[in-house]
């Protein structure tokens, strides 16, 4: 679900959440904000206090009750003051937060910590530590998802381990390496393998695996008569062996996990947490969601149950697509923490973060 999706679908159109009264919609932000402020109930005597315009705890628990009736805020069971649903918190996240404009230190922090990626390191170790940075400012766990096949090569090399069996290594722009094993066609002379590897680091510098890929299948047919037989062999079982399947070629990064544990109220909290953790632990499901936001643009914003993977956590995700120098979104970096995140602070953030290291790659 994006965070544009109307809110007010479940609502009749008179009784909609557009007609909610300057009144009503300021008692409703300061269940909000005590909320994510402090993960307390607030009662209708502090409200009364708090609100703009004075208006007596009686009004205020009429003005309570109707918001309840809209499925914004709840009661809960210990308490005589009101909780937001997760249906209040989309809705005050899409209609009425300010969304804050990073300060200038934030975003010198964001640069200057996220500037050394791809210097000397690899992008991996680079994302690594960017995620580091940016679960510390914004106290969450962060998450990177990237496509391993996204690292433009330098260099390519066989070499023989046994007569039928030889190592592929890929030597990528940023400094990481991948090894294959490789089992060869019998008979094949070392000069095929020499041969091979001259070909092919003809053809694959500055290419990802994918577009290595097309390129050589193009390059092959064209070559038929120059190759000798055995060479093509290699060529080919080299090609077929980097075509993994998709799944395997995503990598997912996560930093910060400490921060879920900082600011937990009740065993009951404790216990999401661990299942957050356990989530986490699984990567299969995270890969999945973060898929989601690979098809989309801007910061996408999952709360709670509305992000099928940590519905039971009850956590909100913020992630936002990352780019490489063609264009092409080769990732999405983000962070997940507790639904009482300060959305207007974290946001900007993730933004930010991705946009630098799109710019940061694209170098």
């Amino acid at each position: 679900m994006s965070h544009h999706d109307p809110i007010g679908h479940l609502i009749t159109p008179n009784a909609g959440l557009a007609q909610l009264n300057e009144r009503s919609r300021d008692i409703f932000r300061q269940i909000v904000e005590n909320y994510l402020a402090t993960g307390e109930p607030v009662g209708s005597r502090n409200i009364s206090r708090l609100i703009s315009v004075p208006l007596s705890p009686a009004s205020v628990r009429n003005v309570m009750s109707d918001l309840e009736q809209l499925g914004l805020i709840y009661a809960p069971h210990t308490s005589a003051g009101r909780l937001p649903t997760e249906r209040g918190l989309r809705f005050f996240v899409d209609a009425l937060m300010q969304v804050g404009d990073l300060t200038e230190p934030e975003r010198q922090s964001i640069l200057t910590q996220l500037a050394s990626i791809g210097r000397n390191q690899s992008v991996e170790a680079a994302l690594s530590e960017a995620l580091t940075r940016l679960s510390g400012l914004t106290r969450t766990a962060a998450v990177v998802l990237t496509a391993k096949s996204n690292a433009r090569l330098k260099h390519i090399e066989f070499v023989r381990l046994e007569p039928e069996q030889a190592l592929v290594v890929l030597v990528a722009e940023d400094g990481q390496v991948e090894n294959r094993v490789l089992t060869l066609p019998p008979g094949v002379p070392t000069s095929a393998l020499t041969e091979a590897s001259n070909f092919l680091n003809a053809r694959i510098r500055g290419r990802t695996l994918v577009e290595a890929r097309a390129e050589l299948e193009a390059a092959m047919q064209e070559s038929r008569s120059e190759l000798d037989q055995l060479t093509q062999k290699v060529i080919a079982a080299g090609i077929a062996s980097w075509s993994g399947g998709a799944s395997d070629e995503r990598r997912l990064i996560v930093r910060g996990h400490a921060n879920l544990l900082e600011d937990l109220h009740a065993m009951e909290d404790l216990e999401r947490v661990r299942l957050l953790f356990d989530d986490l632990e699984t990567k299969k499901g995270v890969i999945d969601l973060l898929g989601l936001a690979e098809r989309a643009d801007g910061v996408r914003i999952f709360i709670g149950s509305e992000n099928k993977l940590f519905s039971l956590s009850g956590s909100s995700t913020i992630i936002s697509p990352y780019r490489d120098g063609s264009g092409q979104i080769v990732g999405v970096l983000g962070v997940i923490g507790p639904t009482r995140l300060n959305y207007a602070r974290v946001i900007p953030m993730v933004d930010y973060a991705a946009r630098i290291v799109s710019q940061v790659l694209g170098k």
